[in-house]
């Protein structure tokens, strides 16, 4: 072989050895690149970097600001940046529906606060869901742990894995889900970085689907951006407008001293309920069709009862209660302050010392001031963040 030729092997090799470098660095599973938008190294999930004010309790507060002691991640679960992608690749994969046309995120859309702006969501053969689709927004700080509106499930895990055995939802019984994403050729490697090994279980898709799910934490608002400036949660918030300051203490006055006391269910920073549990709030003065919690304890004091979901991007979450009854935020506001019907499970927040209905009677001012603080709670960054975001686009 003459000096050229081995010049030109050596070459054809050197730039074959580049490439596949190159290859293997922006690609670390080819099967991947074929089917999922994932990037080399997997989004940081599992740090918890949550603004000191989330952690620490205003001193003199009758009610708890701090999350601490409402976590509900068990200790056979933490959140590690593999798992939570694998449970993101999970959440958005279609293939996962008796027919392929549903998903998790069908349901619960990224853009719309993780919740569906359809009154009733539609399930993987044309037909409507019985309740409304609840934002997943700070799921992890409901200290309860109980999940859907009836809070039937009684973890997060349990949850994650009902809708794809809903006849509505998603149609299917779990060996056909487990036979599902093992069919799927992308999975193999997920899974094997995620739990060690590329077998999959039902378990499993528990395990990883709930880790996604806790990993979707707010705290970039312009709430946020007040609140960080402040040391009293009660003090006017320097960013926030006249008007916003106003929605805010309303929000969070007691109904004595001529607020909404709304803070009482809705509480802590994540704004999601404390552990009283489902809550009647004066909806309907009876139940009929819908008995909420009532249908999952066996106690009457249940009936007419749901869960507390948090607040955090309601704005984005419309339309709103169980029922999807409300088209706005402005007809929320406008129930809890001349609405509310004397149901004989109505939580006691919302009853006056004869046991009647407390109507708040806001003035028109009062209304949009709570309309406009309610909106400081969007977070933009839930609906933009790609670590959240479908990973088949």
């Amino acid at each position: 072989m003459t000096i050229n030729k081995l010049i030109v092997l050596s070459t054809s090799i050197l730039i074959g050895l580049i490439l596949f470098s190159c290859q293997k660095e922006d690609d670390f599973n080819p099967t991947f690149g074929q089917y999922l938008n994932l990037p080399t190294k997997p989004f940081d999930y599992s740090s918890l970097n949550l603004p000191t004010y989330f952690v620490t309790n205003v001193p003199g507060s009758p009610l708890p600001t701090s999350i601490l002691g409402t976590d509900n991640t068990p200790s056979n679960n933490p959140i590690t940046d593999e798992g939570a992608t694998l449970g993101r690749v999970l959440f958005y994969d279609k293939n996962l529906s008796a027919n392929g046309t549903i998903s998790c995120a069908s349901c619960h859309k990224q853009e719309k606060g993780f919740s569906d702006d359809n009154e009733f969501s539609l399930g993987f053969d044309g037909d409507r869901t019985r309740r409304h689709s609840m934002t997943l927004i700070n799921s992890r700080f409901y200290q309860r742990g109980r999940f859907f509106w009836d809070e039937r499930a009684s973890t997060l895990e349990e949850q994650v894995l009902m809708p794809f055995q809903d006849p509505i939802e998603m149609g299917m019984i779990l060996n056909q889900l487990v036979e599902k994403v093992q069919s799927q050729p992308y999975y193999s490697e997920l899974f094997k970085q995620a739990f060690g090994s590329d077998q999959v279980s039902a378990q499993k898709i528990s395990l990883a689907l709930a880790q996604f799910v806790r990993s979707i934490i707010s705290y970039s608002s312009k709430y946020d951006q007040g609140r960080v400036q402040v040391a009293a949660l009660g003090a006017n918030f320097p960013n926030f407008t006249e008007e916003e300051n106003l929605g805010k203490n309303l929000f969070l006055a007691p109904i004595s001293n001529g607020g909404g006391a709304c803070f009482g269910c809705h509480t802590t920073e994540a704004f999601v309920s404390a552990n009283p549990g489902p809550q009647n709030n004066g909806l309907d003065g009876n139940s009929v069709s819908d008995l909420g919690a009532g249908e999952v304890f066996n106690n009457p004091i249940f009936v007419g009862r749901f869960k507390t979901p948090s607040l955090r991007n309601i704005e984005l979450t419309a339309p709103y209660m169980h029922d999807g009854r409300f088209k706005s935020l402005e007809e929320v506001i406008e129930h809890y302050s001349n609405g509310i019907q004397p149901h004989p499970t109505l939580s006691p927040a919302l009853r006056d010392s004869n046991g009647n209905p407390i109507r708040l009677n806001l003035t028109q001012t009062e209304k949009s001031a709570l309309v406009a603080f309610l909106k400081t709670l969007t977070d933009p960054s839930i609906s933009t963040q790609e670590k959240w975001s479908d990973p088949f686009k």
